[in-house]
């Protein structure tokens, strides 16, 4: 199920199954972004300043304790629905120029369920007349019914992580996760580890497909993220500073994205494009029950 608020994704069940961990019909899912799309960029810029073609621009502090614009512009904004069907919803919304981000996008998003799981595509279209910087991330939560994710047995594609600074800021270039708390390329357990991290150098299928897994050895339920070639970043949230303390730690934040935190300044995975280009990213999940 997605909102209007945002085109987020608030619930995806598989029969009586929920695996997210989300928010209510009747309320919003501030804080913690659950679910959430976030464009035309995710995660941070570092004190909302970058300088695109010359010109400096400033968006303004959305994380005002740390001094940064975080997870876009498109979340608090109802978006309307463009075609939707028993298996498929697509959303829409035009944005236009305003402070700090002075370009006008179309964009849709679409979530769309098959016998494999679901298929969420976001699409964009420069419509203004100059280039435009531009990176799409989404904020799911997942669960398996454990009363915590620390039993969960997590796979992850990546060879390499960012270190961050004290407003969670990366600092480029990615090191290594090889002897460090982040290396899930082989299953292994949650266990206590603590994660706001970005991830990158994602080892891909032949299809071109990376590929997150979540098992538990409490339930029947395993669910697989997969991210296709234009999603070369990853982040992965434990939830461990959640204003909420009773949902800390319930679900596991799997966060595709098409660039790296930050990417308006370092440029890591940032599309640039041209008046009238188009741009699409895919991710999904595969959920199996044994």
């Amino acid at each position: 199920m997605a909102t209007e608020l945002g085109a987020g994704l608030r619930s995806y069940r598989v029969g009586a199954t929920e695996l997210l961990d989300t928010f209510g019909p009747r309320d919003y899912p501030t804080g913690a972004s659950y679910g959430q799309l976030l464009v035309p960029w995710p995660n941070r810029i570092d004190q909302g300043t970058y300088v695109f073609d010359g010109v400096t621009q400033e968006l303004p502090w959305s994380e005002p304790q740390a001094q940064n614009a975080i997870h876009g512009l498109t979340r608090w904004v109802n978006w309307f629905p463009v075609e939707r069907s028993a298996s498929r919803l697509v959303m829409g919304l035009t944005t236009h120029a305003q402070p700090g981000y002075p370009f006008v996008l179309r964009l849709r998003q679409t979530y769309e369920l098959n016998t494999h799981g679901l298929t969420v595509t976001n699409s964009v279209e420069n419509l203004s007349n100059t280039p435009v910087p531009y990176g799409m991330g989404q904020h799911p939560y997942f669960t398996l019914g454990t009363p915590s994710i620390d039993d969960i047995v997590l796979t992850l594609p990546a060879a390499a992580y960012f270190r961050t600074n004290d407003r969670n800021i990366p600092e480029p270039p990615p090191l290594t996760v090889r002897n460090t708390p982040y290396d899930f390329r082989s299953p292994r357990p949650v266990g206590d580890t603590v994660m706001d991290t970005g991830f990158a150098d994602l080892r891909r299928d032949r299809r071109g497909l990376a590929w997150v897994h979540m098992t538990s050895p409490k339930g029947p339920v395993r669910i697989s993220v997969w991210l296709d070639k234009a999603c070369d970043y990853l982040q992965v949230y434990t939830g461990d500073t959640l204003p909420a303390l009773e949902r800390r730690r319930k679900g596991l934040a799997i966060e595709p994205y098409t660039c790296a935190s930050n990417a308006f300044n370092n440029g890591l995975g940032l599309r640039i494009l041209d008046p009238g280009q188009n741009f699409e990213a895919r991710w999904g999940v595969h959920p199996t029950v044994s």
